[in-house]
C-alpha cells in the first residue's frame, strides 16, 4: 500500500511539472489517503504483534 501511495505521489509531481493541476491535486489527495490508511494498518499490526508477544509466557 505504501508503494501505491508513492506511485500516486510521483504521478502528482509529474502532473504538476507539466501543468496538469487537476490531475496533480487528485493524485496528491489519493496519495495522502493511502498513506494514512497504511499508517493505521501498520499501527494496528504493530499493536497486535506486541499484544500477542506479551501474552506468551516463558517458563524457566
Amino acid at each position: 500500500m505504501l508503494g501505491w501511495a508513492l506511485a500516486f505521489f510521483i504521478l502528482a509531481i509529474v502532473a504538476a511539472v507539466f501543468g496538469f493541476a487537476g490531475i496533480a491535486a487528485a493524485s496528491a489527495g489519493i496519495a495522502k489517503i493511502l498513506f494514512v490508511v497504511f499508517l493505521v494498518l501498520f499501527l494496528i499490526s504493530l499493536i497486535s504483534g506486541l499484544v500477542r508477544r506479551g501474552s506468551t509466557t516463558v517458563r524457566l
